[in-house]
């Protein structure tokens, strides 16, 4: 299993883990948008990496998308809470891989919009993790 993908099952183990998560999305996050599909619901968006290395250490800050959903009339305020449940279960997070090193897990921001059928809510949360690969 890559960094990337170790990484990107953590953070769902632990959101699927979450109460405050589950309370508001159940067990619907998503790696891709499957059709069908039931709102709220939490999708994995985009990422990207960047090298870290110092000395005798191969290092990387790795930015996970997690792309909130919710519709529920137009309203902007439970896909909000959506995204600050993603927050209290992540930000600066005791967590650990299994075979890498996680040195920190943060919140780098916040959005939350109306998408452009008037009635969908979406909240896009940036996750910068500092990894070590030790593999």
């Amino acid at each position: 299993m890559s960094i990337s993908d170790e990484l990107q099952e953590l953070v769902y183990q632990t959101l699927v883990a979450d109460p405050g998560v589950g309370a508001l999305v159940g067990d619907k996050i998503y790696d891709g948008m499957p059709s069908g599909r039931g709102y709220p619901c939490i999708t994995f968006g985009p990422s990207d990496t960047l090298e870290d290395d110092s000395e005798c250490i191969n290092g990387r800050i790795e930015t996970l998308q997690l792309d909130c959903w919710s519709r529920d009339q137009g309203r902007l305020s439970p896909c909000k809470k959506i995204c600050d449940a993603v927050k209290a279960a992540l930000h600066k997070a005791e967590l650990e891989l299994s075979v890498n090193a996680l040195i920190l897990i943060r919140i780098d921001g916040m959005r939350v919009f109306r998408d452009a059928d008037g009635t969908t809510a979406h909240g896009v949360v940036t996750v910068v993790a500092d990894l070590e690969e030790l593999s």
